[in-house]
Order: C-alpha cells, then sequence, then structure tokens
C-alpha cells in the first residue's frame, strides 16, 4: 500500500492581492495534515473519505476515463486530481490501472467543521502525491505544484493556488502567482507535459527562513467561511481605482514583510501584518465583502492587547485569525482571554519536510 501526506496551510498575509500575477503573498505550511493511500484493483476501483462518507465510492474506467458509478459525487478535487496525474502518466507511456484509494483528514474538527486549513488543496496535492507513487512518475516538488494547481483551478476557477505551494514545499513561502490565462490557454493547445516543463509567468514560490525569536498563534472563530465565494464577491471591485490602490499597496507591505524574513527582524514583520490588516479593512470598505467580521475582530483586537500583531487569515469572514509575537512574551494570559471570548486557540505548528524526503 501507498501512504502519502499533504500538510494544510495558513495565509499569513497578502490575501485577495494574490490573486492577481506578481502580487505576493506570505503562507505557511501547518502541521495537520490530508492522508491518502492507493493500492492496486482489479476490474473496479474505489475512492473513500470520511468526510463524505464511510462508503466508498466505486469507478471503473471507459476509453481509459476515470467514470464513477453515481452521478451525484462530493470528490471533485480528488477526480480533477486523478484525470490530470494520469493524462500526464499516459503522455509519459505509462499505462493506466484500478486502485482503491482512501481519504483521512485532520484540517477539519470531529464534527466535520472546516478550520480553513486549505483541506480543497491538500486533498488535491496528497492525491497527485499518491499517484506519482503508484505510476512511478518521480515529479519534482514544481511539478507536483502545477499538476495539483491544474485540477483545483479545474474545480474552484478561482484563487491564487498558494495553498497549493504550501501543501507542495511545506514551511513559510513567499507565494507569487502566474498568469491563469496564459496557462489556461496553453492548457488547450499543447500537451499537459509540454505545459507542466515550460515556466509560468510571473509564478514565483520562495521558501523564508524564520527568525528565532518569532511565534505563531492561531485561533479560530467557529466560524466557516466559504473562500471561492468572498473572493469572487471582492473580484467585482477589481475595475475600480481604489483597488489597484489596495494591489500596490498589498505588494509594498508584503515586500517588506518578506525583506523582514530575511533581515531577522521581527518588529518589522509584526509592523507589517498590522498594516496589511488595515489595508483588508480597506477593501471592506470598498467591496461591502465582510473580511474581518465582529469574531475576527476581537480575536485582533485582544491579541494586540497582549503584545501580538494580529489580523484574519486567508479569505476572512470568519475561520482563523493569525498573531505574530516575540517568542520571550507569555502567551497565557491571551489565551485564556481568547477562550473567554469564544475564541478556540489551535494548537497547530508550522510544518517542514524533511530535506532527505519528499513525504512527510
Amino acid at each position: 500500500m501507498i501512504e502519502v501526506s499533504a500538510p494544510g496551510k495558513l495565509y499569513i498575509a497578502g490575501e485577495y492581492a494574490v490573486v492577481e500575477p506578481g502580487h505576493p503573498a506570505i503562507i505557511v505550511a501547518i502541521d495537520q495534515f490530508i492522508s491518502v493511500s492507493i493500492e492496486p484493483a482489479k476490474k473496479i476501483g474505489s475512492i473513500q473519505s470520511a468526510q463524505y462518507s464511510d462508503l466508498p465510492i466505486r469507478w471503473t474506467r471507459r476509453k481509459n476515463e476515470l467514470v464513477l458509478d453515481i452521478r451525484d459525487n462530493p470528490f471533485h478535487y480528488i477526480l480533477a486530481a486523478i484525470h490530470f496525474t494520469e493524462k500526464f502518466a499516459q503522455e509519459k507511456g505509462k499505462k493506466l490501472a484500478f486502485f482503491d484509494l482512501k481519504v483521512t483528514s485532520e484540517l477539519d474538527n470531529s464534527n466535520g467543521r472546516k478550520y480553513g486549513l486549505g483541506s480543497s488543496g491538500a486533498v488535491t496535492v496528497a492525491t497527485v502525491k499518491a499517484l506519482n507513487v503508484f505510476y512511478d512518475l518521480q515529479l519534482s516538488q514544481l511539478e507536483l505544484f502545477k499538476l495539483a494547481t491544474l485540477a483545483h483551478l479545474n474545480v474552484q476557477g478561482n484563487g491564487s493556488c498558494g495553498d497549493i505551494a504550501a501543501s507542495c514545499y511545506g514551511g513559510w513561502l513567499a507565494f507569487s502567482t502566474f498568469d491563469h490565462d496564459w496557462v489556461l490557454k496553453r492548457l488547450e493547445a499543447e500537451k499537459l507535459t509540454t505545459l507542466i516543463e515550460s515556466t509560468w509567468p510571473n509564478l514565483q514560490i520562495e521558501p523564508l527562513q524564520v527568525p528565532e525569536d518569532l511565534r505563531l498563534l492561531i485561533g479560530w472563530t467557529g466560524s466557516p467561511a466559504s473562500t471561492s465565494d468572498l473572493v469572487d464577491q471582492v473580484h467585482q471591485s477589481r475595475y475600480d481605482n481604489s483597488y489597484e490602490n489596495f494591489l500596490t499597496d498589498s505588494k509594498n507591505c508584503v515586500d517588506q514583510m518578506i525583506l523582514g524574513f530575511k533581515q531577522n527582524n521581527v518588529p518589522l514583520i509584526q509592523k507589517m501584518i498590522r498594516r496589511n490588516r488595515q489595508l483588508l479593512n480597506q477593501l471592506t470598505s470598498l467591496s461591502n465583502v465582510s473580511i474581518e467580521t465582529e469574531e475576527l475582530k476581537r480575536l485582533n483586537d485582544l491579541a494586540e492587547k497582549y503584545g501580538g500583531a494580529a489580523k484574519s487569515s486567508g479569505a476572512g469572514g470568519g475561520d482563523c485569525g493569525i498573531v505574530i509575537i516575540d517568542k520571550r512574551a507569555g502567551i497565557l494570559p491571551l489565551m485564556s482571554s481568547w477562550e473567554k471570548a469564544g475564541i478556540t486557540p489551535l494548537p497547530l505548528h508550522v510544518f517542514h519536510f524533511r530535506e532527505d524526503t519528499h513525504e512527510s
């Protein structure tokens, strides 16, 4: 049996602007995972995920395409990952086979509620990773990112795919998305293997070294949010001059934060976290999309009271807030104040892949 995993993610800075090519974000991989196991099968395969149902969904093949034996299914990201990876495998001369695939997730709570840790991205990456081993494709990290990205875009249709990068690379990352139109046009016009091997315009993935004195804290509001819907709503404001100003300001802010990482400068990073929070609140005024909810404001304000620099993480509208604080600062008063305010501290840590292996 083949078993692989992919970590979840949290956005630290650069949300919304990152969906535009060339506009950076800082993202971190966290130590909660989606795992995929895969083993050979004969004549009929199955896909199983406890997040949807304990019963496996059966599938077969027609003309080398995977076909489910039910009409409605919740496995869109998994199926897209299988489609693109198997198309890549066929172009590499691999013979397709049947398999049983099983998904388990730590990215939701015990009731199945999402924390906003990038479960759709992680399950896409984990599925591609499992098939990479199954078909012996020997994908590089960048090739893994590109295949998972094509699958994810095929389902979601928007977003930067920064969560895919975090699940592929681990650790702290500076990320700028690629020219989506260029990639999608090339996808229609040329072989998948050619597109995967080509340089994607504007794409940048740079691992960051975290300052020794930096500590990351994560709080959960208990209110899940839909990233796709929020991004679509904000995108409707993209032709406004104020939106262009937001993009410029966000890029300058995140560039300064990246410099803070490179200079081992925690106060500069904290200053830019606060600046990014201001910019997202300005974007709320521009787009009428509630990014920092009342719960997130409470989370952030309490963190500031106890010496942290805080903001919403990702699309906002609920889910998580992040805090950058000096390691030497005591955090128990903050944790206590969060819990009294109905905010759940999440005991998560940054996840790094071991250098000697591609697996966790």
